[in-house]
């Protein structure tokens, strides 16, 4: 996996208002540098790290994962996806460390849905559209590609943040050959 994260640059961020977010906390410290691969569509997903960090307005939760909206994809073992709405305690998730790309699975503690504030951060990787709809708070961050971690509300135009590139065609989360577009 580490030679297939990527950067991305960032050409937008929108607040497009309040909506259903996943919060999972896991049942295992996660580093600052680890997080989990989301995103709007399979065209690619942006690495979500760890609230390990404090912030101005949350103390640190090692733990936890906020995967912003409750439609976003989830990229788990063996490449295969899965909606945050579907999950459940009793799985595993595929978390991912940002500087080697090395992934474990950790078992789900608990999920919160709650709803919040949230935006979409558009970005563009070899002509792709790549996105993310996150929770609109200092909390939830990115890895710029400086190494640097990076609240999605400080995220700016121009910058470079940690993905994963994919193509879109699942059924079930499973890889088809099929034409599909996803926007």
């Amino acid at each position: 996996m580490s030679s297939r994260l990527q950067f991305c640059e960032v050409e937008a961020v929108e607040t497009i208002g309040e909506g259903t977010r996943v919060c999972l906390d896991l049942a295992d410290r996660l580093e600052p540098e680890e997080g989990l691969l989301l995103g709007d569509t399979g065209h690619g997903y942006l690495l979500v790290l760890s609230e390990n960090q404090s912030s101005e307005t949350y103390p640190p939760r090692p733990f936890r994962v906020n995967c912003g909206a409750i439609h976003h994809y989830l990229l788990g073992e063996n490449e295969k996806t899965r909606y945050l709405s579907d999950l459940t305690p009793e799985m595993s998730v595929m978390v991912v460390h940002a500087g080697s790309g090395a992934q474990r699975m950790v078992p789900i503690g608990r999920i919160k849905i709650e709803k919040r504030p949230l935006l979409r951060i558009i970005a563009r990787y070899a002509g792709k559209r790549i996105s993310a709809t996150l929770q609109q708070a200092d909390s939830v961050r990115l890895m710029r590609q400086a190494g640097e971690v990076v609240d999605v509300k400080s995220v700016q135009p121009g910058d470079s943040v940690c993905f994963l590139s994919d193509q879109p065609g699942r059924h079930l989360g499973e890889r088809i050959e099929e034409d599909i577009q996803e926007t």
